[in-house]
């Protein structure tokens, strides 16, 4: 055995540059880089082994969580085939990274992070930022990681090194488990040295298996779908992380099946596909939500079935409802208690093309399906056309961004009332140009995200959709692109205060209580005084990057065409009405209210949510 002696980051970062993912015969360097800000924990091990081994490059970030954002959205781009790793300081810089860790784990998306640790041989302590736990030595911050990882493991001596290594690949690498893999790396531990095997840093090549259904499951499916009078697909984010668009494609031509699209699977069919019924779900349109409502069969592709989805258990009315589910996750696919295909969707996709070959709904089905989507579309037009006397608002302006942008685009967007008007009314025309991170929803992913998504695809548009609410959290992201010399354009939306919630408080009785950015009013003691003089265009710049400012549609046209064509970062600041906003189309989000108040407004509400509820079915 021939051993070679290395620090343990030093054996770590050789480790890492040298593993690689084959799927369909196209092989990929699968870590890309570390991104990481240094501090008293990884500077001496981390931080060194980087600087030693620069094929591994490193980026810098100005937020911890920012940077795990970042990664999270190049990984998605690359349909989870290329991740980056990221490394914090001991304590508050390695906390900083649990949001991102909880964002990654629920959004299914590979991500491996390298927080710092305290000390291993545990005679120096309290080390600063340590956390002293009466009960035991052996737990610091780090083991808040723990509930939102996939994978959590500490590394207290170099030898363990190599196998929680393994390990980590190959959770990072299966696409059932995938999700945040944290190694804790003790401050000490990163430094020591160890006679390593060096078989251990040859390449490595981790193979992506494309599952294929159970033979009895998938012929149950295949009669099920035969059977089915009123059938309805939904397209998840697994269609477009196994690459099963195209085989999606001919599936919905040839049956004549209707499809939705989820957020993380908008995008797996053209926005102009006859077929395409748009977004489903609490964030749905009219054509897909009533298609889903009497559907007597669902077909579900790569879907987690998020509570939006299913618009809480409300959505699918039909008595008779049956479900199938295809997804290489089995808690996903038994979800609603349907018929568990765990498996591939391109694979399943190009069996089913074959089985059903020859079947197509009913005429009359096929005639409905089509009044729906033109319905739909008259809709679309009508909600983003809507003239304005005074402010900008938003539906319209994301008209204005999307066409300006160009079919070829892809926009970022994660929180706020944003994602609901972009799932409605945003026109994808390819598989990846829509990119929402709405599983965790997480306020402050999208400007860190859209430099991910740059560094994944350096030759597209990359427009990031963000509220004020959301830009006040990690507007500092800027200064990131103009280091890495990449070009995003940034849409902020300024709607002084949080437009979502706000409706949502209303929705609820509370009348938008603590969600608009006012001054604190002295005689009331509440912050419903004048509105906070945020000068987003004066902040904008102080980061170097282009800014424009649009008060009227003419004016957002000629900045939107501006920034497109500049080659640097550019911001452009729209102020909206707050408003106005798209409608609900036949469904529901449980929100509860409070069942007792002294606010008539509270008690309607109260009795409007335990009407809806009565729609909610458990699909036993």
């Amino acid at each position: 055995m021939k051993t070679e002696k290395l620090t343990t980051a030093q054996a770590l970062v050789r480790f890492l540059k040298n593993q690689y993912v084959r799927r369909d015969g196209k092989e990929v360097q699968f870590i890309k880089g570390v991104w990481g800000i240094f501090g008293h924990g990884n500077v001496a091990g981390i931080g060194q082994a980087l600087q030693e081994y620069p094929e591994l490059p490193y980026y810098l970030a100005r937020n911890e969580q920012a940077m795990t954002h970042s990664a999270v959205a190049y990984s998605k781009s690359k349909n989870r085939m290329e991740a980056f790793a990221c490394t914090a300081s001991v304590g508050p810089g390695s906390t900083n990274m649990i949001t991102g860790a909880a964002t990654a784990t629920i959004n299914r998306i590979p991500l491996l992070l390298l927080p710092s640790d305290i000390f291993a041989r545990r005679n120096v302590g309290p080390v600063l930022q340590q956390l002293e736990y009466p009960l035991s030595q052996d737990v610091s911050v780090n083991d808040a990681f723990r509930p939102v990882s996939r994978y959590w493991d500490r590394i207290n001596r170099p030898d363990q090194l190599p196998w929680a290594m393994l390990e980590a690949m190959r959770v990072l690498t299966s696409p059932d488990e995938t999700g945040a893999v944290t190694l804790c790396m003790p401050q000490d531990v990163q430094t020591e040295s160890h006679d390593f095997d060096t078989s251990l840093f040859r390449k490595r090549v981790w193979t992506i298996p494309r599952q294929r259904a159970d033979e009895a499951l998938f012929a149950d499916a295949v009669r099920l779908i035969k059977e089915a009078k009123r059938p309805f697909a939904i397209a998840g984010g697994g269609v477009q992380y196994s690459e099963a668009t195209e085989e999606l494609k001919h599936f919905a031509q040839k049956t004549g099946i209707p499809f939705g699209e989820t957020q993380a699977g908008k995008g797996s069919l053209p926005f102009n596909h006859p077929q395409n019924m748009g977004s489903v779900g609490a964030t749905g349109s009219s054509a897909a939500n009533e298609t889903a409502c009497e559907a007597d069969l669902v077909i579900l592709f790569g879907t987690r079935l998020s509570d939006f989805t299913t618009s809480s258990k409300s959505q699918f009315q039909n008595p008779d409802v049956k479900f199938v589910h295809i997804n290489v996750c089995s808690m996903d696919a038994h979800k609603l208690s349907a018929l568990p295909l765990q498996a591939d969707a391109k694979v399943t996709l190009q069996e089913l093309n074959v089985s059903l070959a020859g079947d197509h709904i009913s005429d009359e089905y096929g005639k409905t399906v089509e009044r729906r989507r033109n319905e739909w579309m008259k809709e679309m037009e009508r909600v983003t056309s809507l003239p304005s006397k005074e402010k900008l608002q938003q539906p319209n302006v994301l008209r204005a961004v999307n066409e300006a942008a160009g079919k070829e685009s892809v926009v970022i967007c994660a929180a706020g009332s944003l994602p609901a008007d972009l799932h409605k009314l945003w026109k994808t025309f390819e598989p990846g140009g829509y990119h929402l991170e709405y599983g965790y929803s997480c306020m402050g992913y999208e400007i860190a995200g859209g430099i991910g998504v740059k560094l994944a695809k350096p030759d597209k548009e990359v427009v990031v959709m963000v509220g004020d609410g959301s830009y006040l959290m990690l507007s500092s992201e800027l200064i990131t692109a103009v280091q890495e010399g990449i070009k995003i354009t940034v849409v902020l939306l300024n709607n002084h205060g949080f437009g979502s919630i706000g409706a949502l408080s209303e929705s609820v009785g509370s009348k938008g209580f603590g969600t608009n950015y006012r001054f604190r009013e002295k005689k009331s003691g509440q912050l419903e005084g004048d509105t906070l003089p945020m000068d987003f265009v004066m902040n904008a710049k102080s980061y170097g990057v282009g800014v424009q400012q649009a008060s009227s549609y003419d004016e957002l046209n000629v900045a939107l065409q501006k920034a497109f064509k500049a080659e640097e970062t550019q911001v452009v600041v729209v102020n909206v009405d707050k408003t106005q906003r798209v409608p609900g189309y036949s469904s529901w989000w449980d929100v509860p209210v409070a069942e007792v108040s002294s606010l008539d407004s509270v008690n309607q509400a109260r009795k409007e949510y335990e009407k809806a509820r009565k729609d909610q079915r458990n699909h036993f």
